[in-house]
């Protein structure tokens, strides 16, 4: 029978017979047998919850498991709100790419930066084009220039299967003085 990782034993589940008990209150109850620290806990209407296992003998607090559960659930959707998702926007071009369509897409590329997204170039090598990918780096060289202003080339154009990548995100907004 495999335990969880995340699962905690608490009350008649501790198998040690000699815990070290805290207080919900932080209590120091010292070195006392697994039925003691129960007592204890039954006595507050509270749960003895086993916080550290590896220890010698293992760490057991005296605490409302149900509201222990909730404080930690909402912990993590505090992290998770926290957490920023970059969102990549990707702009395909060709080889055979007009300078006014390469203006277009540019333009596109910098509504896109001023959000604070990230812009994925991609240039398809379609049949013959394959024998000369510089032409399609030849073509997001071009678009460097036009962005450079409001962009960084986190990553050169470079050969990626049938696709000339280049990754380009917004610059960091300094701080007026």
């Amino acid at each position: 029978m495999s335990k969880k990782k995340d699962q905690v034993l608490l009350n008649e589940q501790i198998d040690a017979p000699e815990v070290r008990c805290v207080g919900d209150d932080g209590t120091q109850y010292g070195i006392v047998s697994r039925d003691e620290a129960l007592k204890i806990a039954e006595q507050k209407g509270l749960d003895l919850v086993l916080i550290a296992p590896n220890a010698n003998p293992p760490v057991c607090k005296i605490m409302d498991y149900g509201k222990f559960k909730y404080q930690q659930e909402k912990k993590l959707k505090e992290a998770k709100k926290k957490q920023t998702k970059i969102e990549v926007k990707e702009i395909k071009l060709s080889v055979k790419i007009a300078q006014n369509d390469i203006d277009y897409k540019v333009k596109h590329a910098r509504e896109f930066l001023e959000k604070g997204k990230h812009v994925k170039f991609r240039v398809f090598l379609r049949g013959r084009e394959m024998a000369h990918p510089e032409a399609g780096v030849e073509v997001l060289e071009k678009i460097i220039p036009l962005i450079e202003d409001i962009g960084v080339v986190e990553k050169k154009p470079h050969l990626e299967g049938r696709y000339v990548n280049m990754l380009v995100i917004p610059k960091k907004e300094e701080k007026k003085k």
